[in-house]
């Protein structure tokens, strides 16, 4: 009968419900066995709150948007603009206010796709629950639980909530996000120790843990933060997110910046005041137009979105970015540390091999799909010919608690993944396995524990034949057999030392080995006990099962190891298993695995020396994980970390970037880390990398055609100020220039594809700078080439005649079309620009391209824009002219990059012929 209590309990802390008997729990939660009725379901519900992690603290939006302005670069900018607002200057003050909103807009909109890309994520990954209310069985969403809700749990069932067992048969749950334990833990409805450890406490069922097998039920003692996972979730969420490579080099270089454009503005305007005899307001408005032209107030905008959409590539790829700059640090790992289970491999058992008395098979075949060849001596040959066969993929569908569903097209399991595997092995054998087990009925079972080490059952068909069915380990399964099954049919002599090598053989494969034999029964034989298997079973066969490696994470590893980066396999598993999946997916020596074990036999000089030449770590625990990332950061690496399980945290805060599993990871994992994968796949962690490297060389691209643009723009008026000249252009000009090429040509490169040697090139060093000695002399050099073509060209209209307007007009397109062309350059920084597919360029280019023309063409052109910015039309020659100066500029910085390129290639050869 359902409860419904008025008073609402209080969800105490975990450890004071898995010392408790179940009546008493049941009791102090003021709940019965047959559930809670709907009513108190909701009241509780109020009391309590939803069942759900608490998630992180979210700016406001005005804040976000505010953040946008945060910046010394813009705080200049704006400063500037109060200041030509007090002078009257409203025009100025316009065009200053659009380029800084503009750059806040853009920047605030690409900003927020990161967060709701992990929020779809969160919902993706929400459960729901099968649960008692008013004494029947209902499925609820997972947030609507309470505590006293009674919780039915099956194989495969995610646990939705902190519970006490009230029932278990044949259950273990997998709790290696909160103990890091691989093995699936057998529960019981025992009350343990006050002081049990948490991996210790059989009789509770945690949240987020995964059902491996059996059934049972629990009733909820905890839901949403007050959960073991939201407990230690809730500690994760303090940590400080510490700041990159990129980002700390921005913020220094925005503020060495500064502070030299402000000194040089100063004593340009203290020069222009005094000794020049000009007027403080005109003067002013001249350092308003260097400052607008020397301050890159476009690149902290044009950076964000460059990350941002560097976050979109990653998320269709299933890697989602939970913060912007992470995607800089993943794309300069240079060592991947990654998990095994799910992420290497399919984490679908497989059935790879077959041992009979007289030989040894391999089969293949996909995931959980019942269709597969059948190989012996590589040879594919029919299952029928050899009875035997037969007989164990009878004895593997009927000692079996698993199912096989279809859905789709894809074909998964329901239950213990290793049945499910014995299902696949027995339709590959030709059994139909749902017609065969319909056939026969179960009278009775023993169910496998861990003291016993085998499942027997007792099955009848409709001809009256009986038979035990038993599955085990094969040492245990070996010692319960007299005979064994021969070739030919019928029983001969059991050969211990034969199981036993080929038992051992295909362990050595990495491969998990089950036996399996069988007893026939009189048909009124209807009660199993252990007496009817011990000594008295006739061995069928063994089987060798192995989750096997995805063939796209076998590409991924080649891939990394093209692209100097070292991949390292950090295992809970067993070495010998752990060995075998690192030669087949192509690690480098995987019979030098170290364990555990060897690890906490090194103290930390030994273990950074082994770390290098290592690449395989089994029955490793998180303490491992943490010792392992620090140990390759003492080497200068950049260490990217994979990680699903709440103890794993630390490693995944400690590394450069750590990577959650998005599947099978726990919210506390996600929090630590820097990206998730949505598909748990290892492939993801190499296209995020590829996608990082891309983003990274997009960044230079953008600092590679801002700062020389810039440079040139300010040393112009530099130059025209201090020699007593006629400006080129106006402060208007400069600041229209910077609002329609900084908002549009600098964004395009942020859309640049991977270079095609991307993933061929060496991980960069930790400490290499972003603006070094390469792009300090491409500033200089592009800097005097646009002085001279402004000058070259405003000289040249004045010599012939034109008024000022017209020579300030061509110099304004002039310095356009230079920067169009230094586009088109800086698009290949690491080859030649000199190619059909550079000059095809992309849509992105194109369209801001043809945007741009057409925005020079109505300033120039239009009446109304002429009367604001004082320009006139320029006749076509002079038109020509101006887009013969930029084809100049492009061959011009072209020939001075190959020059350099080619240097670099024989200073290459000649080390490489040295050594």
């Amino acid at each position: 009968m359902a409860t419904n209590v008025q008073q609402q309990p209080t969800q105490a802390p975990q450890a004071s419900w898995h010392d408790r008997p179940v009546e008493e729990v049941l009791q102090a939660l003021k709940t019965a066995p047959a559930g809670l009725s709907q009513d108190e379901a909701g009241a509780r519900l109020k009391s309590h709150g939803p069942n759900r992690l608490p998630e992180g603290r979210k700016r406001s939006v005005l804040v976000r948007f505010l953040l946008q302005f945060h910046n010394i670069l813009i705080y200049v900018l704006l400063g500037a603009a109060i200041v030509t607002a007090l002078l009257d200057h409203l025009i100025d003050t316009a065009v200053i206010l659009a380029v800084v909103i503009v750059n806040a807009v853009i920047g605030f909109i690409q900003e927020g796709k990161a967060e709701k890309a992990m929020d779809a994520i969160r919902q993706m990954l929400a459960p729901r629950a099968n649960v008692l209310r008013d004494g029947e069985r209902c499925s609820v969403d997972g947030e609507a639980l309470v505590p006293g809700d009674i919780v039915l749990l099956e194989a495969g069932d995610k646990v939705p909530a902190d519970l006490r067992l009230l029932s278990a048969y044949g259950m273990s749950v997998q709790e290696a996000i909160l103990t890091g334990e691989s093995v699936p833990v057998e529960k019981r409805i025992e009350a343990a120790a006050a002081d049990a450890a948490l991996g210790d406490r059989a009789g509770m069922a945690f949240s987020g843990t995964l059902v491996a097998s059996g059934q049972g039920r629990g009733v909820v003692v905890a839901t949403g933060a007050a959960t073991e996972i939201g407990r230690i979730s809730s500690l994760l969420s303090t940590v400080e997110i510490l700041t990159t490579p990129l980002v700390r080099q921005m913020g220094v270089f925005a503020r060495w910046l500064t502070v030299l454009i402000l000194l040089i503005a100063a004593l340009l305007l203290a020069y222009g005041y005094f000794l020049g005899k000009h007027e403080f307001s005109e003067m002013f408005m001249v350092v308003v137009g260097l400052s607008v032209a020397a301050i890159p107030e476009g690149l902290p905008a044009v950076l964000t979105i460059t990350l941002a959409i560097g976050v979109q590539s990653m998320a269709r790829r299933n890697a989602i970015v939970r913060r912007l700059p992470a995607i800089e640090t993943i794309g300069a790992v240079s060592v991947i540390c990654t998990d095994k289970t799910g992420t290497l491999t399919r984490n679908e058992m497989m059935v790879a091999s077959v041992v009979t008395s007289q030989h040894l098979f391999g089969l293949d075949g996909t995931g959980y799909e019942p269709k597969g060849a059948i190989r012996l001596d590589q040879a594919d040959v029919d299952a029928r010919e050899h009875a035997v066969l037969g007989e164990l993929a009878r004895a593997s569908a009927l000692c079996n608690d698993a199912a096989l569903r279809e859905r789709d097209g894809v074909w998964a399991v329901e239950g213990d993944p290793m049945e499910g595997a014995l299902l696949a092995f027995s339709g590959k054998l030709g059994t139909e396995v749902r017609r065969h087990q319909a056939g026969w009925t179960r009278t009775d079972a023993i169910a496998f524990d861990s003291q016993h080490r085998f499942m027997a059952t007792l099955c009848h068909d409709h001809q009256r034949h009986a038979f035990v069915f038993v599955k085990g380990a094969p040492e245990r399964i070996v010692a319960m057999c007299r005979d064994q099954r021969a070739a030919a049919g019928g029983s001969e002599p059991l050969d211990a030392g034969y199981w036993n090598r080929e038992a051992d053989r295909i362990a050595a494969r990495g491969q998990r080995v089950l036996a399996f034999a069988v007893r026939a029964v009189p048909p009124e034989h209807t009660v199993l006990e252990h007496s009817d298997v011990e000594g008295t079973l006739t061995l069928l066969g063994m089987v060798g099962m192995i989750d096997p490696p995805r063939a796209e994470a076998v590409a991924a590893v080649q891939e990394c190891h093209g692209a100097g980066i070292r991949v390292k396999m950090i295992t809970g598993d067993h070495a010998r298993t752990a060995a075998a999946i690192g030669a087949q997916i192509g690690l480098r020596d995987p019979d030098s695995a170290l364990t555990g074990a060897d690890l906490d036999n090194m103290n930390d000089a030994a273990l950074k020396a082994a770390v290098l030449d290592c690449d395989v770590f089994a029955r490793t625990s998180p303490e491992h994980k943490l010792r392992l990332v620090m140990a390759l950061q003492s080497h200068g690496m950049i260490v990217a970390m994979t990680g699903d399980g709440v103890n794993d945290a630390p490693a995944l805060k400690r590394a450069d970037a750590g990577i959650a599993m998005g599947l099978k990871g726990s919210e506390a994992a996600k929090e630590a880390a820097e990206l998730v994968l949505a598909d748990d796949n290892f492939a993801s962690i190499v296209s995020a990398v590829r996608e990082g490297r891309t983003v990274y060389d997009n960044i230079k691209k953008v600092i590679s055609w801002t700062l020389p643009t810039n440079a040139g723009e300010a040393l112009s008026i530099i130059v025209a100020l201090l020699f007593g000249m006629t400006l080129p252009v106006t402060a208007l000009q400069i600041l229209w220039i910077n609002l329609i090429t900084a908002a549009t040509l600098g964004i395009a490169l942020a859309f640049e594809p991977t270079e095609e040697n991307t993933m061929r090139r060496p991980p960069r060093a930790r400490d290499e700078s972003l603006i070094g000695g390469e792009l300090v002399w491409h500033i200089v050099l592009v800097a005097v080439l646009f002085l001279c073509g402004v000058f070259g060209i405003f000289s040249y209209a004045l010599d012939k005649g034109y008024s000022v307007d017209l020579a300030r007009t061509m110099a304004l397109n002039t310095l356009v079309a230079m920067e169009i062309f230094h586009l088109f350059f800086i698009r290949n920084i690491y080859g030649t620009s000199l190619t059909w597919k550079a000059v095809r360029g992309t849509r992105v280019v194109w369209a801001t391209v043809i945007a741009v023309t057409a925005a020079q063409f109505a300033i120039t052109y239009l009446p109304p824009l002429q009367a604001i910015f004082a320009t006139e039309p320029i006749p076509l020659a002079d038109g020509v002219l101006i887009f013969g100066v930029g084809v100049a500029l492009f061959a011009l910085i072209e020939t001075e990059k190959q020059i350099r390129l080619a240097i670099k290639r024989a200073r290459g050869a000649l080390a490489g012929a040295g050594t």
